[in-house]
C-alpha cells in the first residue's frame, strides 16, 4: 500500500487544472460511459490513446497514476485469469485433448478488461482527485445538485461527506502502513503462512486503525464546530465558479470522443466484445 497516491491532489498548471470543476465532475460521467461503449480493438486503443493523451495533458508523472492501479492488481489478476481459463468461443488455442481450453475470445475479453479499467482509474484520477483540490469538488458537487434542494435534500452535507472521504482516503492509507511496520517491529508477519493465518494477523491493524479514524472524525468534527461552521443557504464563498469557452470546448471534444468510439465500434479488425 506503501505510495498510494489516489484521492491526493497534484499541483500544476494544465489545462485540465484550470478546467471548472463543474465540468470535471460532467467529464468524468461522460469518459466513463466512453469506457463502457467501446467494443473493438480500435476502440479501446483510441480509448488508451485518450487516457496517455490525459496524462501528457495533465503534466502529472506516469508513475504517479501508476500508482493508482497498484491497489487494484489483485483484483485485475484474478479478473484477467478467469476470463482467460472460463470465457469460451470459436478460435481454441491449446489443442485437442488438453485438459485446460483457452480460447482467442478468452485473451481478448481479459485485455479488454484490463484497458477498461486502466482508463477509468486514469481519466476519474485526472478529471477529479489529480487536478482538483477537495474544497472546489465539494462546490462543484453542490452546485450540480442543487436542484436537489426544493427537495429539502441536504446537498451541501452530500458535498461535503464526499469532500472528506476523498481527502482522507490517502490519510488512512499512510496510517496503515504506519500501524504494519509497528507491528512488524514487534515481530508480526504478514507475508507467510496459510490464508487463515495471514487473515488473523490483520486484526491487530484493523483495530487501532478503525480507533485512530473515529479519533479523526472526532477531532475534525470538534474543529469544525470550535469554527462555528455551517452549511447550506447563506454561505459565500471565497471563490465563486464561473465558466468559460474552455470549459464548454472541452465538454464538446469528450462528447465527440464517444460518439468516435462509437463509430470505431463498427471497424472490424480484432476481436469485437458482444
Amino acid at each position: 500500500m506503501k505510495g498510494i497516491s489516489f484521492g491526493q491532489y497534484y499541483p500544476a498548471d494544465s489545462v485540465i487544472h484550470r478546467l471548472d470543476p463543474r465540468f470535471k465532475v460532467i467529464l468524468t460521467i461522460l469518459y466513463i460511459v466512453c469506457t463502457f461503449l467501446c467494443k473493438s480493438l480500435v476502440g479501446f486503443a483510441a480509448l488508451t490513446l485518450s487516457a496517455l493523451v490525459l496524462i501528457f495533458i495533465s503534466r502529472i508523472p506516469l508513475r504517479i497514476v501508476l500508482r493508482s492501479v497498484r491497489p487494484l492488481l489483485m483484483i485485475i489478476g484474478f479478473t484477467f485469469i478467469i476470463n482467460i481459463f472460463w470465457s469460451r468461443g470459436e478460435q481454441l488455442i491449446t489443442p485437442e485433448g488438453w485438459p485446460i481450453r483457452i480460447y482467442a475470445e478468452g485473451i481478448w475479453n481479459a485485455v479488454y478488461m484490463f484497458l477498461r479499467i486502466f482508463a477509468l482509474i486514469t481519466g476519474t484520477g485526472i478529471f477529479l482527485t489529480y487536478t482538483t483540490t477537495p474544497m472546489d469538488l465539494t462546490d462543484a458537487i453542490e452546485s450540480l445538485l442543487t436542484p436537489l434542494k426544493k427537495l429539502h435534500v441536504p446537498v451541501h452535507v452530500f458535498a461535503m461527506m464526499m469532500s472528506i472521504t476523498l481527502r482522507f482516503i490517502p490519510t488512512l492509507t499512510e496510517e496503515t502502513e504506519k500501524i504494519m511496520n509497528a507491528q512488524k517491529a514487534r515481530g508480526a508477519n504478514f507475508t507467510s503462512g496459510s490464508l487463515m493465518q495471514r487473515a488473523k494477523a490483520l486484526i491487530p491493524i484493523l483495530i487501532p486503525l478503525f480507533v485512530s479514524a473515529i479519533n479523526r472524525a472526532v477531532e475534525l468534527s470538534n474543529a469544525m464546530e470550535c469554527r462555528c461552521y455551517h452549511g447550506g443557504d447563506g454561505r459565500t464563498r471565497l471563490n465563486v465558479l464561473r465558466c468559460n469557452g474552455r470549459d464548454w470546448a472541452s465538454l464538446a471534444i469528450v462528447v465527440l470522443f464517444g460518439a468516435g468510439i462509437l463509430l470505431l465500434n463498427g471497424v472490424g479488425i480484432g476481436y469485437t466484445l458482444g
